[in-house]
């Protein structure tokens, strides 16, 4: 019976509760245990370097559910609890104290986890990385006393926190080896948007530029050695060189991988009973045809529904383009669909980039959409999807020209 079932989750961040949540709304009425390394209830991450870093937001409006719903949905709850195994034979998972759970399904939902830098001074106090809410709080401390902010790296999470401190009146340097910021997810001619973005409140950009030690006084950062024997000062430093997924427990297991678990479209790794979802999900997506791993929050969020009916053993595939957003001083952005570097042969901008106000999209050699940014415009993001799943060419004169309707 369905109900002797034991199905378990590992990984309680947005896409293990939302998976809990996906089964008990189809019905599942087996047990569900959910495992977490962090001790509190799941929540979405974006805020930690948008509103919840500004104080905008606070934590209860993006935890996922409070402790009532876990309770009245059966949903056992084992936080500060890190999977040390899995057995695929014996189909359980390893608990630090040396328990084992039986599972029937087993889905991962490891997420990821900061990059750190191999340099000297890495360890020093002063040193910042940004994953989880206690480092959100502790940035929020320094933004309130530091002077200055070294930032290393211009990606997403590096230049929301730029913003945040600029906001809060604390000066800024980025150093980033690119020869601009968010060059793998946007290419050179947007990225150069966010470039004068930030140059225009104030920010010391530095792109070219590798960074060679985070430089101390007493066991606490000072600032940064570059390659060319410069120094950066600096009050603290923020570490924001990307992050990794958590592979461990999947390469331990035996399972397959690339840059990620490899799923299908249904979610579902090579072993039928177990799953992958969020960050470390490199999946089979049949519209773009070909492996994606989407380390957004869209993907955490949407993926479960998929991946409960799986378990469920129905018929489903998860065929959403990835999406995702950013808000940085008075600029507010989404992304629609995928466009590598060397997918796309040429960006059309539609309306007023130098007023930030505008909607951009990615046309690959036979002039198809393959993404869309729109930058301030509200109104586009239905259009922007039907364009890409067309699959069909457009004239780039009318796509740049506002009075041709999308």
């Amino acid at each position: 019976m369905t109900s002797a079932r034991h199905f378990v989750i590992v990984g309680a961040g947005l896409a293990g509760a939302k998976l809990a949540q996906a089964l008990r709304d189809n019905d599942f009425d087996g047990h569900i245990t959910l495992i977490g390394a962090e001790e509190r209830l799941p929540y979405e991450r974006p805020p930690l370097s948008k509103e919840y870093l500004a104080g905008k937001k606070p934590l209860e409006e993006f935890t996922v559910a409070d402790a009532a719903w876990y309770r009245d949905h059966n949903v056992e709850l084992l936080l500060g609890t890190e999977v040390t195994a899995v057995d695929r034979a014996a189909r359980t998972v390893a608990l630090p104290d040396g328990s084992t759970l039986e599972y029937d399904k087993l889905a991962l939902a490891t997420g990821s986890a900061s990059r750190t830098l191999p340099i000297p001074g890495a360890d020093a106090e002063g040193v910042y990385t940004l994953r989880t809410l206690e480092e959100s709080d502790a940035l929020i401390e320094l933004l309130r006393t530091a002077g200055r902010l070294v930032v290393i790296g211009a990606g997403w999470i590096g230049l929301e926190v730029t913003a945040a401190a600029r906001a809060a009146d604390v000066a800024v340097t980025v150093v980033e080896t690119a020869p601009g910021p968010l060059l793998g997810a946007l290419g050179p001619e947007m990225g150069e948007v966010f470039a004068d973005l930030h140059r225009a409140h104030g920010v010391e950009l530095r792109f070219g530029t590798r960074v060679e030690e985070i430089t101390t006084s007493q066991g606490r950062a000072t600032g940064v050695r570059t390659a060319d024997g410069s120094t950066v000062p600096g009050d603290a430093v923020l570490v924001a060189v990307g992050a990794r997924p958590r592979l461990g427990l999947a390469e331990s297991a035996g399972l397959p991988t690339g840059t990620g678990v490899l799923v299908d479209a249904g979610l579902t790794s090579s072993d039928p009973d177990i799953l992958a979802v969020g960050d470390i999900a490199e999946q089979d997506h049949p519209v773009l045809g070909r492996r994606i791993r989407v380390e957004h929050w869209a993907t955490a969020l949407n993926q479960p529904a998929v991946a409960a009916q799986t378990m469920l053993g129905k018929s489903a595939v998860y065929d959403r383009l990835p999406y995702f957003f950013t808000d940085q001083y008075d600029l507010g952005m989404e992304y629609t669909g995928f466009a590598a570097p060397g997918d796309y042969e040429q960006v059309v901008v539609r309306g007023d980039r130098a007023g930030r106000e505008f909607v951009a999209f990615w046309l690959d050699p036979q002039r198809r959409v393959l993404a869309g940014m729109n930058v301030n415009v509200w109104d586009a993001g239905d259009r922007i999807k039907e364009l890409i799943l067309s699959g069909d060419p457009v004239d780039p004169a009318k796509l740049a020209d506002p009075s041709t309707p999308l």
